[in-house]
């Protein structure tokens, strides 16, 4: 084959395949820009007696479909206007107008809703005290009415079901744990729903009038926060019940009421039936489940009439004047607040009146009424008054949304008027606006000051303040005033729960308005008030809180490593898993912001422990999801260490980083991947010329990576990393050594199993081995033989570990290797090889297209033509003969591209294989056309005239 084997001159072949270059004067042209198509309309004369003549008009612009995207006018871009009310603005009728008006009072999404509120509540309110409910037990009285009985016995039949309830239908369950307490309410939920659409109305109304009884009960009152989550949850249900049954009460002919609809578009059925569940709830004898139940059910007062809810809202908010418990009354006050948000958002009057009504009652906090029954309950008046955060902060965010500063600061002043006053104060500053709070810091500084410590501590006032400034700046000269005014109290604080609870909170506001020296500062009194007793042991979150803040703001690396406390603050997290967590949140924000690579050595140092850190907590347990994270952390450091020229120093850094990161497999490979660069980089700066120094340096690196390679786990990482490095000591003139790594390589390769794992998948290797090998059979071109060795020892080496590598039954990718094989001993044949590595001497140069060499060569491909044409006899059978005429087409092609078809022999190989793969009708026909055109093509070129006689030989055979 190779005795045959074609000349190339790779020089003239190269002009010849380049495309033709063709001058344009781009002018106006921009390959953006919209294209303009003129359309001609052709119109047909039909005269009778005559031909049809054509005339031709030329049309208006059509644009081109594409860019109709920059003007808006393709289908999404239509969409999205018909979607914004800005740039789709069609006339609006009066109605309309009103909708949108309606809307825009609305609460929008910086509104924080209840049900985010709904889950800390829960979590924070608990009890390990036996509980009690009173469960309906349903009744038969009422359930079966005659036929023709009157309305009127109908009404006093419901009634005397509602009265049933309060004369014993319902069951105490006494002793209840706090998670059977909340499996009672799920239950009476689900009886709800249950009852409702077995349309049981009463029996639904009877369990929500049951459930807004509970909340009267305060027997354990640390839970009443909890227990008023759960109860609305069923009242917001019976609410949504009622007002859905109505609404759908007025569907007429099928058309729905719309979203803003007037009372006067509701029909009389709908105007009673909602008449009639105001009716019923008016006949509730208690305050409390009146006031809640009406409260659900306000929406509905919509169907009666447009002045419904602005007249129901004062009254329900005098109606809770009457409740004797403050905790019980904020927490009513807090649900109709909720209740009004959502129903009229714009009703802020009775909004406010709410809040000063409670104002007027807050003395009875402190009464000797509430004190007898603090007492009873051994309950400390500071976890007391902490059962009305979550209402009062409530109730201040609903009055507080979209408020002038005018009412705010009118609210504020209220609250200073009132003693003990610190619970309220809390509450505004949790409610208020952060940029409301921050501009009056001072202000609020000095009330916090005047309040009373033995009722609601001082500390959680400063933390408050301190969550403000942390969303908003106060004024530039306060700021250090603030700071000392606050680290005053919080200092003195002796537990250490409290004190790293507000400090974790003040660490940011240092961290935004001063240097390092006062981040240190605050970083060595946590450090003190921690250290004793170990009390950091329960502090992880918020300590882990303070790191992500000092580095969120502090992420020049430099200068946090210089602020002397945060080395000994990491040392404070002893546990393993949270030292991890937070090395890995300082290594990304390393990664993130370091924008230049470093060679500073308080960077290195503190970085490198880090990384140690991270990669010694790696053990059989670890994850691979966590390993790759791990590694990736540590390579991302890796890459931005740079010692610039000093290349030694750069060497010793990853010989240290080797040592350190061994159990890591991506990181041995990043640091090979880092020397070989390290060596190509000194080639770079040599300009090729190695010194004595530069050439015994880039030999230290090719030895670091021949020594690490081993190591690794994953085959065709190391197949892979041989080659590259065998191809990086070639480039530097390290021929023994470039040896030595193609040598490992080629040993390797009988290791390779059938099945690999890919993405946690097994699938089978001979894909990734013949990728493999193709790479380094274009290597193996420019390597030069060694003169101990005999010729071409390297391939004959590959080609025997090929021969006896044991392949799947039903694979060709042997036939196919031996083929790119025969690529490569076509192109050694050349008088001058394709490409060369500078300054190493290839073949071509050594032997000098010597006859030895040349004849050696042949050999080689007898040798491997035979292998070809044996394995192509064996798929003669009928289950094969696909796969036979799919090779011998691709074999068909390489002796196209590679042989000289002047040479009778291999011009009749090459036709017996083109008959052989149209034989039995395999062949893509498409594919055959196309090269049969080619050699066509290919015949009109000089010294390619032998084609035209090939061409006529190669036949199409059809299918059939």
């Amino acid at each position: 084959f190779l005795r045959h084997a074609r000349s190339r001159n790779y020089v003239s072949e190269s002009e010849v395949c380049k495309l033709e270059s063709v001058p344009l004067d781009f002018g106006d042209y921009h390959p953006l820009k919209p294209i303009t198509v003129t359309e001609s309309k052709t119109k047909k004369m039909n005269r009778k007696g005559s031909t049809s003549s054509t005339s031709s008009s030329s049309s208006s612009s059509v644009m081109d479909p594409l860019s109709s995207v920059l003007d808006g006018t393709d289908p999404l871009s239509l969409f999205a206007a018909a979607a914004d009310p800005v740039t789709a603005a069609p006339p609006m009728d009066g109605a309309r107008r009103k909708r949108d008006k309606d809307e825009s009072s609305a609460v929008g999404s910086d509104f924080e809703p209840w049900s985010s509120k709904r889950g800390e509540i829960l979590a924070r309110y608990t009890t390990t005290e036996k509980l009690s409910i009173n469960l309906y037990m349903g009744s038969e009285k009422g359930k079966t009415t005659t036929t023709g009985s009157a309305v009127s016995e109908k009404v006093r039949t419901r009634l005397e079901e509602l009265d049933d309830l309060e004369e014993g239908s319902q069951k105490e369950l006494l002793n209840l744990t706090q998670q059977d307490y909340m499996n009672r309410i799920e239950e009476l939920n689900q009886s709800l729903k249950d009852a409702w659409s077995s349309d049981q109305k009463v029996k639904a109304l009877k369990i929500v009038i049951q459930c807004s009884k509970l909340l009267s009960d305060t027997t354990v009152i640390q839970f009443y926060p909890s227990k008023f989550v759960l109860i609305t949850d069923i009242l917001d249900t019976f609410g949504k019940l009622v007002y859905e049954r109505i609404l759908s009460m007025c569907v007429d002919n099928r058309v729905s009421l719309p979203d803003n609809f007037s009372p006067e578009s509701v029909n009389d059925t709908a105007k009673e039936t909602c008449l009639n569940w105001f009716f019923k709830i008016a006949s509730i004898r208690e305050l409390i489940p009146r006031f809640y139940v009406e409260a659900a059910i306000l929406k509905c007062n919509k169907f009666l009439s447009k002045t419904g809810i602005s007249e129901c809202l004062p009254r329900l908010t005098s109606m809770i004047r009457g409740i004797g418990d403050p905790l019980v009354a904020v927490y009513a006050r807090a649900y109709l607040c909720r209740v009004g948000m959502e129903v009229a958002p714009q009703l802020k009057e009775s909004l406010n009146k709410n809040f000063f009504d409670f104002l007027l009652t807050f003395k009875q906090i402190h009464g000797d009424t509430v004190q007898n029954q603090l007492v009873v309950q051994c309950v400390e008046i500071p976890l007391y008054l902490t059962l009305y955060s979550p209402a009062i902060d409530w109730i201040l965010q609903c009055i507080a949304y979209h408020a002038p500063d005018v009412l705010l600061t009118e609210m504020m002043e209220r609250c200073k008027k009132l003693g003990n006053n610190a619970l309220l104060l809390n509450s505004v500053m949790s409610a208020f606006r952060a940029e409301f709070i921050a501009a009056r810091s001072m202000d609020f500084i000095g009330m916090i000051k005047e309040c009373d410590e033995s009722g609601f501590p001082k500390h959680l006032l400063f933390r408050s303040l301190g969550l403000n400034l942390a969303l908003a700046d106060p004024p530039e000269n306060d700021r250090l005033q603030i700071l000392n005014e606050a680290w005053k109290v919080i200092t003195k604080l002796k537990n250490p729960q409290d004190y790293i609870n507000c400090a974790e909170v003040w660490v940011e506001y240092t961290c935004r308005h001063f240097t390092k020296r006062e981040v240190n500062t605050v970083l060595a009194d946590v450090i003190k008030h921690m250290t004793p007793d170990r009390a950091f042991e329960d502090a992880y979150p918020q300590l882990q809180s303070i790191i992500q803040k000092v580095i969120t703001y502090i992420y020049d690396f430099a200068l946090l490593f210089s602020v002397e406390k945060f080395l000994p603050f990491l040392d404070m997290f002893q546990k393993e898993s949270v030292r991890v967590e937070v090395c890995k949140c300082i290594m990304e924000s390393f990664i993130k912001h370091q924008q230049e690579s470093t060679k500073d050595p308080v960077i290195l140092n503190a970085l490198l422990h880090i990384c140690k850190t991270m990669h010694d907590s790696v053990n059989a347990l670890t994850l691979e999801d966590e390993k790759r994270t791990l590694a990736a952390l540590i390579n991302g450091f890796i890459k931005m260490v740079s010692f610039g020229r000093d290349f030694e120093q750069q060497l010793s850094f990853y010989v240290e980083a080797r040592s350190m990161f061994c159990n890591l497999e991506p990181v041995l490979v990043q640091l090979i991947h880092s020397v070989n660069q390290l060596a190509m980089e000194t080639r770079r700066v040599m300009k090729g010329n190695h010194s004595r120094k530069t050439a015994a340096f880039v030999r230290a690196c090719v030895a670091f990576c021949f020594i690490t390679i081993p190591s690794l786990s994953s085959i065709f990482t190391r197949l892979n990393l041989y080659l590259h490095s065998g191809q990086v000591a070639l480039a530097n003139q390290c021929l023994s050594q470039a040896d030595a790594f193609f040598k490992a390589a080629v040993s390797l390769v009988p290791e390779v199993p059938k099945m690999i794992s890919v993405d946690g998948k097994m699938r089978p290797s001979d894909a990734f081995l013949l990728e493999f090998l193709c790479n380094f059979f274009s290597t193996l071109l420019v390597v030069p033989d060694h003169p101990e060795q005999g010729v071409l020892f390297l391939v004959r080496g590959l080609l025997n570990v090929i021969q006896d590598y044991t392949w799947e039954d039903n694979s060709d990718d042997k036939v196919r290797i031996y083929t790119n094989v025969l690529h490569l001993l076509s192109a050694m044949t050349q008088e001058a090889y394709i490409y060369h590595v500078d300054k190493v001497d290839s073949n071509d140069t050594l032997y000098g297209g010597d006859s030895k060499f040349l004849a050696e060569i042949n050999k080689l491909s007898e040798t491997v033509v035979a292998q070809i044409l044996d394995h192509l006899k064996t798929l003669g059978k009928e289950e094969t003969l696909k796969r036979q005429s799919q090779l011998a087409l691709c074999f068909f092609n390489t002796i196209l591209a590679h042989g000289d078809l002047r040479n009778n022999r291999l011009n009749q190989l090459s036709v017996s294989l083109w008959n052989l793969a149209q034989k039995h009708g395999f062949a893509d026909t498409k594919t055959v056309v196309k090269t049969l055109e080619y050699i066509k093509r290919r015949s009109k070129q000089p010294e390619m005239s032998h084609f035209t006689d090939l061409a006529l030989r190669l036949p199409l055979q059809s299918r059939t």
